[in-house]
């Protein structure tokens, strides 16, 4: 079977006017990951990332470390993020009692995309939005289709986003939506997902693992924004 390694963008730009760009040290996440899979004598038959800047930039920078050209990716916009700050926004105009303060610590605003991803996935949010929760897991299904009919380049390297790797993982498992809510805000930057796959199946292998970071050195690297 042929293998897929969906790894998560790079640190972003949390709190900068444009999140969708790497942070220096999402750069330096990404170069690194390509270090030690060369390190390790891997080699990608096929790279795929979505058309999102910090995905793109991510996979530049594996292939930096990995000291191989990197202007030949393939695209899929199955593999984008969800818009969480549509999807925030349409919940706080349901409970706007709930709107963290400007200044509130990072998790009071990862609890509330918990909730308004909940309501999401049943339908509940009012106004127009992006997307539907069935349009989203539509287009990440149709992403595993693109790689699936990938296999034979034998090892894919894939860059995505945490909410898409989620309702990946969620579709190979046939998990619950709340499975993908609660792996959502659990990707770490250049987190790698292992899988084992064919035109037919696909199966996992590991989740979220950054073997990169894994020395004490490192460890400060470790980043989920």
């Amino acid at each position: 079977m042929a293998e897929l390694y969906l790894i998560r963008h790079g640190q972003a730009s949390y709190g900068a006017a444009n999140y969708d760009k790497l942070s220096e040290l999402g750069h330096q996440q990404a170069r690194w990951l390509g270090e030690y899979y060369q390190r390790q004598g891997i080699e990608f038959g096929h790279v795929v990332t979505g058309d999102m800047v910090r995905q793109r930039e991510t996979a530049t920078g594996i292939c930096e470390g990995l000291g191989v050209p990197s202007n030949n990716f393939d695209t899929h916009l199955g593999l984008n993020e969800f818009d969480f700050n549509a999807i925030s926004d349409a919940y706080l105009n349901l409970y706007p009692e709930q709107r963290p303060a400007d200044d509130a610590h990072r998790n009071q605003f990862y609890q509330l995309l918990k909730k308004a991803m909940l309501c999401w996935s049943l339908d509940e949010l009012p106004g127009e939005l992006p997307e539907s929760w069935a349009q989203f897991q539509g287009r990440v299904q149709d992403a595993l289709t693109h790689i699936q009919n990938l296999s034979d380049k034998k090892r894919i390297l894939v860059v995505s986003s945490g909410g898409a790797m989620a309702m990946a993982m969620s579709i190979v498992l046939q998990t619950p939506p709340a499975a993908v809510i609660e792996l959502n805000l659990q990707t770490r930057n250049t987190g790698v997902s292992h899988y084992f796959f064919n035109r037919d199946t696909i199966r996992l292998s590991g989740f979220n693992n950054t073997p990169h970071l894994d020395d004490p050195e490192f460890h400060h690297a470790v980043t989920f924004s």
